[in-house]
């Protein structure tokens, strides 16, 4: 079996009320339709027969809930999300043998309810979480409860980065150009909030936590010795106090997040992956469908270069499926 645990999806209903919400900056025409994967079953399950045992974990497409509504309709947006998710894994059981659930992230109170929804009622099997949350940093106060409740579930946190093409290259530009804001934006997202994770002190506080992160850890794993450096250097020689607080190394927090496989098709960055984190902490990831051909070219791409590591069978088969199914307390695999 192949489990993808970042296979996006836009269930029907959520579809049809995102595009009468109609989000500003959000180019509906110019993404979703081109995109027929993303919406339609039949076109998904036709490119998922092509990959001999491949299965999606779904998570909801982007925009993020918070960025379109106000606090009430983002509960009836994430509690709208989260029913479809659930049909589609009591559906579709060999397809789908897990969902992610989405949160009314810009109303706390909300969020923590319909997160005990999502799990108790819904078996949804842990949450996603975009980076920034409206300009906000992970490890902001509020979302410490959230966090509390997540470590009590003992399920995963997705982390998604986002940031649009107003987030300008240059101080002297208004716009990101050439898709700068997308193509390294995003994984440079991913590495601020593991960053900002490690630092604040969640880890530490509450050491079962795990999170997943897209594109391998955006720069993590190539800057490994750049992040054991500079924070030596900032300590021993300058007193800096950002490791109040931490009992252990940085890096062994960097290293308690999970890392998936989307990056398109790079045995080498891969390989860098895994001589960061090892195989247990590597899941196999694809994007689905965001690529030139729906999402069928980035998954044979990926899982060309996964069996191209040159790693044991035992450690990709945990890649491909075991360590997924571990996290989310899924039955063994009966081959």
């Amino acid at each position: 079996m192949k489990i993808d645990v970042f296979a996006h999806i836009l269930p029907p209903k959520y579809k049809e009320a995102l595009y009468r919400a109609n989000p500003r900056g959000f180019h509906l025409q110019n993404v979703i339709e081109t995109l027929p994967t993303l919406f339609n079953l039949e076109h998904r399950f036709r490119i998922m027969n092509k990959f001999e045992g491949l299965q999606h974990v779904v998570t909801l497409s982007t925009p993020a809930i918070e960025h379109f509504t106000n606090p009430q309709q983002a509960v009836d947006f994430a509690r709208m999300a989260n029913d479809e998710m659930a049909e589609l894994v009591l559906k579709f059981p060999d397809k789908f043998p897990a969902a992610v659930a989405s949160l009314p992230m810009n109303n706390m109170e909300a969020a923590l309810k319909e997160l005990d929804r999502a799990v108790n009622d819904l078996n949804l099997k842990g949450i996603q979480l975009f980076t920034p949350i409206n300009d906000k940093p992970l490890d902001s106060p509020e979302f410490l409860p959230l966090y509390e409740k997540m470590a009590h579930y003992d399920l995963p946190i997705w982390i998604h980065p986002h940031r649009d093409a107003g987030y300008a290259d240059y101080k002297t530009e208004t716009r990101s150009r050439y898709m700068i804001f997308s193509n390294f934006g995003w994984p440079y997202e991913t590495t601020v909030a593991i960053t900002r994770l490690v630092f604040s002190g969640i880890l530490e506080k509450y050491p079962n936590l795990k999170f997943i992160t897209h594109h391998c850890g955006g720069m993590v794993p190539f800057f490994e010795q750049r992040i054991i450096g500079a924070y030596d250097h900032a300590t021993i020689l300058r007193g800096a106090k950002y490791q109040e607080g931490l009992t252990k190394e940085p890096i062994e927090y960097f290293k308690m997040f999970y890392y998936d496989t989307a990056i398109y098709g790079s045995t080498p960055g891969l390989m860098c992956g895994y001589a960061f984190c090892g195989a247990d902490h590597m899941l196999f990831a694809t994007d689905f469908p965001f690529d030139s051909e729906v999402g069928e070219r980035y998954t044979r791409q990926t899982i060309q270069s996964i069996e191209q590591m040159t790693i044991g069978n035992n450690e990709k088969t945990r890649i491909f499926e075991g360590n997924i199914r571990r996290l989310l307390r899924l039955p063994a695999s009966l081959k």
